[in-house]
């Protein structure tokens, strides 16, 4: 019998502590009454004033430093977010990318990984590119100088030819936005996080990353999985304080899929009763728009918003380009009421293309404002300084204020104006 079952996934004690066990990953969680009040997050002490033109190179994924990242695989430009591909590197000027995927130049799974664990080699099509790169002078210079940055952090050497072939070909990817700070930002701190977006901008950013998704998918055909996350802030694990997604090719889904396609096996209406009839019950409903819907998460290590999609779609590249803008519209909201200074992981969850049972999309936002310690680790029972009613409270009092300041996607409906066809997941329906 799992956790989920022994445990109710929501309690609140006497004294007011609030126990929870998450109803798919059986976490023990508790909040102490008390420790909500806590700031979301520290002011950087160290603000600098910006020169003319540095919001322009402040790290490596800004807008006048495109060489410092591995070729480019696609670019959107213009008001309309054309989508360029394969851009050469002497072009990568002569357009403005307001978003950019490439490859990360240190992969979590490597090429290597791939060609070594799985035999796999690299398409003719990518052969010629790596070689129409190198072909390039302004190419050939830009490989040779990635080159030798992964020379001196492995201490392997590679040919030009083999670090061009790994550097496009590799299966973990970069989707970068192209502010590092606001238009007019003043200082080093008036960060460009996904919730100062326009909706249009993050509907753009999600929808092209569902297709980098699928591209991953389709190039590395022995991959289980490609996991999609945003870290933002260093306390979140972000390298730069720049807006930025990964998507990363796995040959296992992992432990936590796992455990889901088990509980799948006897309950194909798994994330309908355990979730969402569940956080409607205890009044946890955030917002929704036409095709998704949002709930304050239970059982979480830190405070945590999830955001599900109620088509009938499974992986997020078979969803129509409304029904993901209906999420993306409610993943940016979420993103605004949080604010730019929290640190913050988006996780998406979806069914391995593998899979026997049918799995929704999701997204998981979480708030990492607390550090597990001692505690956690001795007991694995994890202090969540914000309870779900609290969390679900600032959530629908922020949402309402940007609204009424025009900051979100129109449609959205938040709190109490939510309806019950809005809690009705379509995921199984053709199970």
């Amino acid at each position: 019998m799992s956790d989920a079952l022994q445990s109710p996934p929501l309690l609140r004690m006497p004294d007011g502590t609030v126990k929870q066990v998450g109803p798919l990953t059986g976490t023990r969680v508790w909040t102490v009454p008390g420790r909500a009040s806590r700031p979301l997050f520290t002011p950087r002490a160290d603000v600098a004033r910006l020169a003319p033109g540095q919001e322009r190179r402040l790290c490596a994924f800004c807008q006048d430093r495109y060489l410092d990242t591995t070729p480019e695989k696609a670019r959107l430009v213009g008001p309309d977010f054309t989508e360029l591909r394969r851009v050469p590197a002497s072009a990568l000027s002569d357009t403005v990318a307001e978003f950019r995927r490439f490859g990360n130049l240190f992969e979590i799974v490597s090429a290597e990984y791939w060609r070594e664990n799985h035999g796999f080699r690299q398409p003719s099509e990518v052969v010629r590119w790596a070689q129409e790169y190198l072909a390039d002078p302004v190419g050939h210079e830009h490989i040779r100088g990635l080159a030798q940055v992964r020379e001196q952090a492995s201490g392997v050497p590679q040919s030009l030819e083999e670090a061009a072939l790994d550097l496009v070909g590799g299966s973990h990817d970069v989707v970068v936005a192209r502010r590092h700070v606001v238009d007019g930002a003043r200082t080093d701190d008036q960060l460009a996080s996904a919730g100062r977006l326009t909706p249009d901008e993050h509907g753009a950013y999600t929808a092209f990353t569902v297709r980098s998704l699928s591209d991953i998918a389709r190039a590395q055909p022995h991959a289980a999985y490609v996991a999609v996350f945003q870290n933002w802030l260093r306390p979140a694990g972000a390298s730069f304080e720049h807006l930025h997604k990964q998507l990363v090719a796995i040959d296992e889904p992992g432990p936590q899929l796992d455990r889901e396609l088990r509980m799948l096996a006897s309950d194909r209406g798994l994330y309908q009763h355990a979730i969402v009839d569940m956080s409607v019950q205890h009044g946890l409903l955030v917002a929704a728009t036409d095709g998704a819907v949002a709930f304050a998460g239970v059982g979480h290590r830190y405070p945590a918003f999830e955001v599900y999609s109620t088509a009938a779609a499974n992986l997020p590249h078979e969803h129509s380009a409304g029904e993901v803008r209906a999420v993306s519209d409610l993943v940016h909201a979420l993103h605004a009421a949080t604010g730019e200074h929290v640190p913050t992981n988006e996780e998406w969850h979806y069914r391995p293309p593998g899979a026997p049972w049918p799995m929704p999309w999701r997204v998981v936002l979480k708030w990492r404002i607390s550090n597990p310690a001692g505690f956690e680790g001795d007991t694995k029972i994890y202090v969540n300084t914000i309870d779900p009613w609290q969390l679900r409270a600032r959530a629908v009092a922020e949402l309402t204020r940007l609204r009424e300041a025009g900051r979100l996607a129109p449609g959205i409906r938040i709190g109490d104006e939510c309806t019950p066809a809005d809690v009705r997941l379509r995921y199984a329906e053709d199970a």
